[in-house]
């Protein structure tokens, strides 16, 4: 295939996965700027608790990950049982995960303030992951489905499941934070409420349209019997998978628990700068997905030369994304800010003046952090993910927190010094994995 013909291809493929990431960060994303207007404790909680449930979450979508590079083999091999044993399993695992950690949800308060953050903030997201924290099951689920269908290039259905949820999320936050439309006002709760309402809508959704588009794989019938040999086989690619995500998620966790305790104006600058950051990645996770696809076909079919080219257009593409948001990150940063605060905040200057800080390091971090995603993305697709969890781990903890804490703290620089080291750990992440990566790619397939 030439080149104009992968970036054809990575445009059907990746547009729609791109709008479903979005879609689904919306979520997340109107918690935040509905509970912004709400009051800045409940932004500072809802920041807090968004990062400590995602942090579970990343960990426990390892499998649903390495569901995607293993169906993607199968269907370039035309293989359908495999293909089924593969998402049975993924699902299999992400309950038994999704069970093993409820009780983290249900006792985050006491977790929360042994980890240094004040006691009414910590008291807010507690409430809120009480009831949120319940969304983990069906959210995993949707993962595992959603991968599935994304690795089959069903990828359009994925987006409009997604585009439903985040609507129902946002009428339901409406109603329920604020006691619109004669709803109780429940604040906090309420976007509790809506998150686990939105989350469960898209499953029963997603396993309606796989019984109905793809009877032929019978995805659902005797799920409850286990096939040991192929769990084996998704725990050993999605364990790493997880760690791996879970190591660049707590970075970012480690980072809202270092501005809590910079205080409740900085945090709350921190999570609308997080909120930002982390819908501009869905862009760089979209085409990891697209890369992961293609990579997982083209080394089901042992095709280095469709893998190579395939990969430079995801790079390229990933690229022209990341300087198009670093200059809008630097141009307009506050603007941007303020959609996230009602006009009379008495806190408004003070988050202004943090948050323009932190978009400015955001700037810098655009580039390494969408290269250090694609690697991972063109990795799983070789289904190698052992030693690049290792690089990840490295680069994240015992580099990116360090340098956080070092420069925020020791260094006196404050928010902006630990987001510098998020910098630092995410530019170490992206040199590794891309070397390990082309060094791979020239070996493995050959």
């Amino acid at each position: 295939m030439t080149y104009p013909g992968h970036v054809r291809a990575v445009a059907v493929l990746g547009l729609p996965l791109v709008g479903g990431h979005l879609a689904q960060f919306a979520i997340g994303l109107t918690d935040t700027v509905m509970l912004g207007w709400y009051g800045v404790e409940a932004l500072a909680a809802v920041t807090l608790a968004g990062s400590y449930f995602f942090l579970f979450f990343m960990l426990g979508s390892g499998f649903a990950f390495a569901v995607m590079p293993m169906v993607a083999a199968s269907a370039a091999q035309g293989d359908e049982t495999s293909i089924r044993r593969a998402t049975r399993m993924g699902i299999w695992l992400s309950l038994g995960y999704a069970f093993l950690v409820m009780p983290a949800m249900l006792w985050s308060q006491q977790i929360l303030q042994s980890l240094g953050q004040n006691q009414e903030v910590a008291t807010l997201a507690a409430q809120y992951l009480r009831v949120a924290g319940w969304g983990l099951i069906p959210a995993l689920l949707v993962m595992v489905l959603k991968s599935y269908l994304a690795a089959l290039e069903r990828t359009q259905v994925v987006l409009w499941i997604t585009l439903v949820a985040a609507l129902s999320n946002g009428v339901a936050n409406y109603a329920l934070i604020f006691g619109n439309w004669g709803a109780p006002e429940l604040g906090i709760m309420g976007a509790a409420v809506a998150s686990l309402v939105s989350h469960s809508i898209s499953l029963l959704a997603i396993i309606i349209y796989v019984q109905r588009a793809l009877p032929e794989h019978r995805l659902f019938q005797r799920l409850w019997r286990p096939d040991w040999e192929m769990s084996r086989a998704v725990f050993r690619l999605g364990l790493p998978i997880g760690l791996t995500t879970l190591s660049e998620v707590s970075l970012f966790a480690a980072s809202a628990m270092m501005m809590g305790w910079l205080g409740t104006i900085p945090l709350a600058a921190h999570g609308i700068a997080i909120a930002v950051t982390s819908g501009t990645f869905m862009v760089h996770l979209g085409l990891s997905n697209v890369a992961t696809i293609r990579a997982g076909n083209a080394f089901g079919r042992q095709d280095r030369a469709h893998m190579a080219r395939g990969a430079i257009v995801v790079i390229g593409l990933s690229l022209i994304a990341a300087l198009i948001t670093i200059v809008v990150f630097l141009l307009v940063p506050a603007p941007i800010i303020s959609l996230f605060m009602e006009p009379d905040d008495p806190a408004r200057a003070d988050i202004l003046a943090i948050g323009i800080g932190l978009f400015a390091v955001a700037a810098l971090f655009q580039l390494v952090d969408s290269a250090q995603a694609i690697a991972l993305g063109l990795l799983r697709g070789m289904q190698d993910t052992g030693v690049p969890m290792v690089m990840a781990a490295l680069s994240y903890w015992a580099i990116g927190i360090p340098v956080s804490y070092l420069l925020g703290f020791v260094l006196g620089l404050g928010g902006v010094g630990v987001w510098l080291g998020l910098v630092v750990g995410l530019a170490c992440a992206g040199v590794f994995l891309m070397y390990r990566f082309w060094r791979r790619a020239i070996v493995r397939i050959g």
